[in-house]
């Protein structure tokens, strides 16, 4: 599970046994989680978060989403 960014305790990674989904961004805080995906930024699940949380969530994604789209490039490669 390849980590991609810390930031406001919020941990963005993603697994290595999912390179034949859409770029996404898996976040963890307190026993909470969250999937976004990357293109377009959306939100494709979330257990633990209350709506707010994940609005701010959303907001940390589109603010580093090309630092995360390069790591998911980097780890699966340019094509997925």
């Amino acid at each position: 599970m390849p980590t991609a960014l810390r930031k406001d305790g919020y941990r963005f990674y993603f697994f290595s046994h999912e390179p034949n989904e859409p770029p996404h961004i898996h976040v963890d805080k307190d026993g909470a989680t969250l999937k976004a995906w990357l293109d377009p930024i959306s939100l494709a699940k979330a257990s633990g978060f209350r709506p707010r949380e994940i609005n701010a969530i959303l907001g940390l994604v589109a603010e580093h989403r090309l630092t995360l789209l390069e790591a998911w490039h980097e780890h699966f490669g340019q094509n997925n």
